[in-house]
């Protein structure tokens, strides 16, 4: 542990918020289904999660680069998104789900964002150890997936909101313990937004990232649905996806030795390449779990690796006062409007072909995210 560095606290934030996700991408179709809902309506619940993130962290991102205080915005977007998840339980209508889940993703997309530049600035030159202290969230969900999961096999699925919004209140006091890494003054020197991503380099990354999570919106909106068709029990899911994020625990941990060996581009097209595989297993043997269990574990490439090394990317490419604006720009085109046009697009795909077709269009999206990469992730800034 570095001396001088809020490990625990900066962990136990990581903890929480992956441990309410942890819940709600495995659980929440199971919510919505039992509820009574379609697939049509489940695929959009989640492109509204994943839309938010395409406006919610620009917005907060432009406030904290130009006003500062980024831990008052993330303590003010846990503890709303808190309250706008308390009205779950007690609604039925689609419609008010949807408008709750619109209130509750703006603020809570607010804060991991931000929250990253904060790591990142307790952090300082020592940016390598990111992934010894993001692990925690990797453990966060993992317990949330297993216990919750196992659960489900006794209990109705009504419990997922209870479970999440637990989840969230412990997030929001961690966040009221975290110290001001000293960014609260922003900084008026360094380039202008437009310079930077007129780069290739940048907008290659940005592609890659929206076209990996795109692949991913069919995995988090239906693979829970997916398994439970070809005969595995809820506890059996529970285990499935815990397992990619056991793996992913020690990518986070080996990722400082993983960059100095492969470099950051090397890692980036190993880990689309594994993105690309995964979906195809998937689709071609989903009722194999010789072949699921492997594909699972490919999560600690398709999420461990490209994460932790796009994180490391666009702390290096966007600097000084565009941090913030930096990592809601990655949050945003990647994890909100790739995830939500995945998760859009795989609704459809499901309701009008057979399910393995919406891994098949997973796969061809991460194939040309790797392309891309191949050809756009050159001259990067530092080792890579």
């Amino acid at each position: 542990m570095t001396p001088g560095l809020p490990y625990k606290r900066l962990g136990a934030f990581y903890l929480f918020w992956f441990g309410s996700l942890g819940a709600l991408l495995p659980y929440w179709s199971l919510f919505l289904r039992d509820a009574g809902h379609s697939a049509e309506r489940i695929g959009w619940m989640f492109a509204i999660l994943m839309g938010t993130k395409m406006v919610a962290p620009n917005v907060w991102g432009w406030v904290a680069d130009h006003h500062g205080h980024r831990l008052r915005i993330i303590r003010l977007a846990t503890g709303v998104a808190a309250v706008f998840f308390l009205g779950m339980p007690f609604v039925d209508p689609f419609w008010a789900l949807a408008l709750l889940m619109v209130g509750y993703g703006f603020f809570a997309n607010a804060a991991l964002p931000q929250f990253e530049a904060v790591t990142f600035n307790h952090l300082g030159t020592r940016e390598r150890e990111y992934g010894r202290i993001r692990l925690w969230g990797s453990v966060g969900f993992i317990g949330s997936v297993l216990v919750l999961g196992r659960l489900l096999d006794i209990f109705p699925s009504t419990l997922v909101p209870w479970w999440i919004l637990a989840a969230l209140t412990g997030l929001f006091a961690v966040a009221l313990s975290v110290p001001d890494p000293g960014d609260g003054r922003p900084a008026r020197h360094g380039e202008r937004l437009r310079q930077v991503l007129k780069r290739p380099q940048v907008a290659s990354l940005l592609a890659v990232c929206f076209l990996v999570q795109f692949s991913h919106g069919p995995y988090y909106a239906f693979f829970s649905i997916y398994m439970e068709g070809h005969g595995y029990t809820r506890g059996t899911i529970g285990v499935l996806w815990a397992l990619g994020v056991i793996a992913e625990i020690g990518v986070f941990a080996m990722l400082p030795q993983l960059i100095d060996r492969f470099g950051l581009r090397g890692l980036m097209l190993g880990a689309v390449a594994a993105t690309a595989l995964r979906w195809s297993l998937l689709a071609a043997f989903p009722e194999r779990a010789g072949v699921v269990v492997p594909a699972q574990v490919l999560h600690l490439a398709s999420f461990g690796i490209h994460h932790g090394v796009a994180v490391s990317l666009v702390h290096r490419l966007f600097r000084g006062r565009l941090q913030g604006r930096g990592q809601a720009l990655y949050s945003s085109l990647s994890f909100g409007a790739g995830g939500a046009v995945g998760s859009l697009c795989s609704g459809y795909v499901w309701a009008a072909a057979p399910p393995a077709a919406i891994y098949v269009m997973a796969a061809a999206a991460a194939g040309l995210a790797w392309l891309i990469a191949l050809a756009g992730l050159r001259h990067l800034p530092g080792r890579a």
